[in-house]
């Protein structure tokens, strides 16, 4: 009988185990690889923000002081000014890398120089950080080129003093160093779509804006969602430009947890990390939400055409 019955129960695994593809087994281990890589430190970064730190020391008792703390001090407000100016660039970032992608990918019929603009595009990937954005204030200082331009030419009386350490410079610095993480995704998907559904819809009597509109952005929103996505995280975390071209003056929530860091704040360090991810979790779900309904880009847009 025990017999029998083990036997019924390797044939119910056998034909369960014939019925799941590779693809289904892959799922579940992605999902526990995925868990123990990314979802289990975030996890361990929110604990870590209800210790302390005494004489050098971290005290593992759970206490709310380091959540006070940034209450206290005023760290919300700064949670706000790096959401906005977060938001702000992706949407600048936006604003001009569709156009941009669109003639890159549908315009230019010159394979030679798409060839070689990509190549410029991807070069600032092979640079580091503060390089890229030190050149910045040799050009934007008040002794920098700008500044000595307008000066000579009469343009001006004295030198410009926003162009430096302020909150003009620090977007300026972050335009260029995300760029390519929103042209990439939408003149990747720019590139797939059949030139026939552009020439079928001016066929059928649309506009250029027409066929923008319903034809062009509702195919390339994937593209345009992943471009926000790449450009708005780094966004959230940068501190090199505010620290290199803000001048101190403008202070992110990446300036405060490299600050907290230095200073073995770890916990401090942890509490802002967390509400860096909780503001990233909060605007992709409603990323993910503006999906979900439809509400997307070509509705917006044709809207505001009518």
């Amino acid at each position: 009988m025990a017999t029998a019955d083990l036997t019924r129960k390797e044939t119910a695994l056998d034909r369960l185990a014939a019925r799941l593809s590779p693809a289904d087994l892959a799922v579940p281990t992605f999902l526990v690889v995925w868990s123990a890589v990314v979802i289990l430190p975030l996890l361990i970064l929110v604990v870590f923000s209800f210790f302390q730190v005494r004489s050098y020391q971290i005290v593992y008792e759970p206490t709310f002081a380091t959540w006070q703390s940034v209450v206290e001090t005023g760290r919300w407000t700064v949670a706000l000014r790096t959401l906005r100016v977060a938001l702000t660039m992706t949407v600048i970032e936006l604003l001009l890398a569709f156009p941009f992608a669109l003639w890159l990918a549908k315009g230019l019929r010159s394979k030679t120089i798409k060839a070689i603009i990509i190549t410029f595009l991807t070069i600032p990937f092979f640079l580091d950080v503060s390089s890229r954005i030190l050149v910045w204030r040799s050009i934007l200082g008040t002794n920098g080129i700008i500044n000595t331009v307008l000066t000579s030419t009469g343009l001006v009386d004295e030198p410009i003093s926003w162009l430096l350490y302020s909150e003009f410079a620090v977007h300026f610095g972050m335009l260029g160093a995300n760029f390519p993480t929103m042209v990439f995704p939408i003149f990747i998907i720019l590139a797939l779509i059949d030139d026939d559904y552009i020439h079928a819809s001016g066929d059928l009597g649309a506009s250029p804006v027409q066929t923008l509109l319903h034809v062009i952005i509702p195919m390339a929103l994937p593209g345009i969602l992943a471009g926000i996505i790449f450009t708005f995280v780094p966004l959230m975390a940068a501190f090199v430009e505010p620290q290199l071209l803000g001048g101190g003056f403008v202070d992110l929530l990446g300036n405060s947890v490299d600050s907290a860091l230095q200073q073995i704040r770890y916990p401090m360090a942890a509490a802002l990390s967390t509400v860096v991810v909780v503001l990233l979790g909060l605007c992709l779900g409603a990323f993910m939400l503006l999906t979900r309904n439809r509400l997307d880009l070509a509705t917006i847009f044709s809207a505001l055409h009518r």
